[in-house]
């Protein structure tokens, strides 16, 4: 059973308008792993090798993510949110802000990018795709006027063009 929220629980709402910045998403290494060693196994290859740190692996994820794509497979869910989650984590650090949203629908979003930013609803400035197009614009294997030019990503908003932050690698 969860505790109870509000005034009398442990999670308090905070004042109107103070907004709490979110750090990037720190998954489990050993999690990662079983993801990465089980979509390896769909894939007729062998278990994970190269270094146990979290950035490695999640490194990895990225790269097993991408060659499923290539082959066609369908990539395991879970290996695919934390390649998805690591590449939107590095997007927010390297383009810190609130203006834009991204979303990978259904593995994440971040907000990024330095300007006006908001602090209720629907952003004015949002970015939306699938999670293919997102590893292959975070990864260079696709331009950001590609993906647009091919109905690839859905951007709305005066700032929601991500070209200047794109490829993260």
């Amino acid at each position: 059973m969860h505790p109870p929220c509000g005034p009398s629980g442990p999670y308090r709402p905070l004042p109107a308008g103070i907004m709490v910045d979110v750090p990037p998403h720190k998954p489990d290494a050993a999690k990662v792993r079983a993801a990465l060693d089980a979509q390896l196994s769909a894939l007729d290859e062998p278990p994970y090798d190269g270094p146990g740190g979290l950035a490695a692996l999640l490194g990895a994820c990225v790269s097993v993510v991408s060659r499923a794509f290539e082959r066609q497979v369908r990539p395991e869910r879970e290996i695919t949110r934390f390649a998805v989650r690591h590449l939107l984590d590095e997007l927010a650090t390297a383009a810190p802000g609130r203006t834009v949203e991204v979303r990978v629908p259904p593995y994440a979003a971040v907000q990024c990018v330095e300007g006006p930013r908001h602090t209720r609803g629907t952003p004015p400035n949002v970015v939306e795709t699938d999670a293919r197009t997102w590893l292959d614009l975070a990864t260079g294997r696709m331009t950001w006027a590609e993906a647009m030019a091919a109905g690839r990503v859905a951007a709305s908003g005066a700032r929601a063009d991500l070209s200047d932050h794109l490829p993260l690698r």
